[in-house]
């Protein structure tokens, strides 16, 4: 017989009570691994420069100063670009949850025309890909390029997102839809008044990967802008980050005569403008995402298996 162990008024056996230790030790490691990279770059940025440089940082930071971000804010066209950035994740997001709430929502209607022919051909496109060059050259045509639409219109359908809508508004009774029907309710109405509300969970998931793509990307904008005043927050950091050397050593010598020398704990090195950039990108997202997480595990879980 297995032996049982009490913990306060339960009983438990001692192959539940292993089971859960090794489940909790797993969890523990596992979360450590996730969230020590984050925690690395957070230390590294505000510790003393030098201490970072040589990779004395690994727990705890040490001299503690915001000087590399008082620096990194004030450089040329951050402003700007990050408005960019700002804007089109937010007009991005938006236009892509309804959008792929809309389609599929539609997608769920079998009178609708060439239903499924419709369906089969946005799945295809998560398969095949022209090419970046035919690509380029669609959106020349389209006259997109050095345009701040171009980082909107082509991530607004998205096969995957229309998928998991689909799914989720499948699992929803139809006597819903029916009832509005009886009442009168047109398709518009019935998907803006009766299926929207109630497909939050799926459409907050559904923002949560349009906002992390959107923030982060930065390939269009090396392809198809040249026009700086539509550089993106970051591609201009990518571009800093590639030149961090040159960058350190500019904001070193920028502050090293006369009474304005800096000390050695706040001279920019390499290390701490990539530390500090990468925080600056990682950091909007982060508080970001506790705000739809409540609904991120429900949406995802009912949006991938049909109910």
């Amino acid at each position: 017989m297995e032996r049982e162990i009490r913990i306060g008024k339960e009983k438990y056996s001692m192959t539940s009570v292993m089971f859960n230790i090794i489940n909790y030790l797993g969890f523990t490691v596992f979360t450590f691994i996730c969230v020590y990279p984050f925690y690395y770059l957070i230390i590294n940025s505000i510790s003393a420069n030098h201490l970072s440089a040589n990779g004395s940082i690994m727990w705890l930071p040490k001299e503690i100063h915001f000087e590399n971000y008082k620096q990194i804010i004030q450089l040329s066209g951050l402003g700007r670009a990050a408005f960019i950035s700002v804007a089109r994740t937010a007009l991005g997001t938006l236009l892509t949850t309804i959008a792929s709430g809309y389609l599929g929502f539609m997608f769920t209607q079998k009178k609708m025309w060439g239903r499924k022919f419709w369906y089969r051909f946005i799945v295809v496109t998560m398969y095949f890909n022209a090419g970046l060059i035919p690509i380029y050259l669609i959106m020349r045509n389209l006259q997109l390029t050095n345009t701040f639409w171009v980082y909107i219109i082509p991530l607004i359908v998205q096969p995957f997102n229309i998928i998991l809508v689909k799914t989720y508004v499948e699992s929803i009774s139809p006597s819903l839809q029916e009832a509005a029907e009886i009442d009168g309710a047109g398709i518009l109405t019935i998907f803006w008044k009766v299926i929207f509300p109630i497909s939050k969970p799926i459409l907050a998931t559904i923002a949560i990967f349009s906002a992390v793509g959107q923030w982060n990307s930065f390939q269009d904008t090396l392809v198809f802008v040249t026009d700086q005043k539509l550089y993106s927050l970051q591609y201009l950091l990518y571009t800093y980050l590639n030149q961090a050397n040159s960058l350190a050593m500019l904001m070193k010598n920028s502050g090293a005569t006369g009474q304005n020398m800096q000390a050695l704990a706040m001279q920019q090195t390499p290390t701490s403008v990539r530390m500090t950039i990468s925080v600056i990108v990682v950091l909007p997202i982060l508080f970001i995402y506790p705000i739809f997480q409540r609904y991120f595990v429900k949406g995802i879980m009912i949006g991938s298996v049909k109910g």
